[in-house]
């Protein structure tokens, strides 16, 4: 298929770049560079820095290239941020979507696919989160993807569009054969905040919050890893192709684990001295979120190959060490 990629020069979307075209698929990539790296783009892709918000360019880029299917990947992602500045996220990301479906109908594009957040739940009723969990962000950030997801099923009863909403739980990891990893700036991410304070190039990890009602008092997540992920959109993009229901799926592990464990995950797999700063909770985390994702299994058949996460946090160290 020829498929566009927005946000293809950043962390998941160069990943994703990687994994369509070993699957043989055309890959178009557009970025405004804002956050992501030009040099992640490998140089016989096609490549046009431009914000997906821009109608006019977008529409004539995905009609001219006869673009199939859009995985859409640029957003802001700091949930922080989102509280402190909330137009930012409605603007960037909620403004920017109905600007990118707006084009996709004018270039009669016929599926789409949602880089999504388990951010939609918000504080977690039961455990583990699956798709029929209530949808409560707990702040602006989640409440923009959610509106983005609702936008996506009115369209698809009134357009025809196919579409997939993964609702990512923590992506993290790196392809280190193929020089790929997460590089932020600044970085909000816990894993490489650790892995950079192992390579002395942060002075702490600083961690929020150890009241939570968790066994060690710090939030609890799902790491799933980038390469995982990626290899869910692949099948994903395939079910909607062959005809599969459109609809928003979970992508996780099933497994939790809390800062303190990826702190001392790291300081086994690193062995270096990583040193740690307590203080108070940070506004907008919830306490615990770990992923049901059977329905991505059933749908189209996805489960997590590399679940654990000493093997994330291997890759990632890899990664960060050779000085990427």
């Amino acid at each position: 298929m020829r498929v566009l990629v927005t946000g293809g020069a950043g962390y998941i979307g160069s990943h994703m770049v990687a994994r369509l075209r070993a699957a043989r698929h055309e890959v178009l990539v557009v970025d405004d560079l804002s956050s992501g790296h030009r040099e992640a783009v490998p140089s016989d892709v096609g490549f046009v820095q431009v914000d997906v918000a821009d109608r006019i360019r977008v529409a004539g880029l995905l009609a001219s290239e006869r673009v199939e299917a859009i995985l859409h990947f640029a957003s802001r992602i700091q949930v922080g941020e989102s509280v402190r500045d909330p137009r930012l996220h409605y603007r960037g990301n909620l403004g920017a979507a109905i600007s990118l479906l707006e084009s996709a109908l004018d270039a009669r594009v016929g599926i789409f696919i949602l880089s999504s957040t388990a951010a939609v739940y918000g504080d977690p009723i039961r455990l583990p989160i699956d798709e029929d969990h209530p949808t409560q962000p707990v702040n602006p950030y989640g409440d923009t993807k959610l509106a983005i997801e609702r936008m996506l099923a009115s369209y698809a009863r009134a357009y025809g569009i196919r579409y997939a909403a993964l609702r990512y739980f923590n992506a993290a990891g790196a392809d280190v054969a193929r020089g790929l990893g997460e590089r932020h700036h600044p970085e909000t991410h816990l894993i490489p905040i650790v892995i950079e304070a192992a390579l002395g190039q942060r002075d702490r990890v600083e961690v929020f919050g150890t009241d939570y009602d968790t066994p060690d008092g710090t939030c609890i997540r799902d790491y799933i890893h980038v390469v995982d992920l990626c290899e869910a959109h692949l099948a994903a993009l395939e079910y909607l192709k062959a005809g599969g229901d459109s609809g928003a799926f979970n992508l996780g592990t099933g497994r939790g684990h809390s800062v303190e464990d990826v702190i001392a995950v790291a300081r086994r797999v690193t062995q270096r001295t990583i040193p740690v700063a307590y203080g108070p909770r940070r506004q907008g985390d919830p306490p615990r979120l770990v992923a049901s994702a059977s329905w991505a299994e059933r749908a189209f058949g996805w489960r997590a190959q590399r679940p654990t996460l000493d093997e994330i946090v291997t890759d990632a160290w890899r990664f960060h060490s050779q000085g990427r």
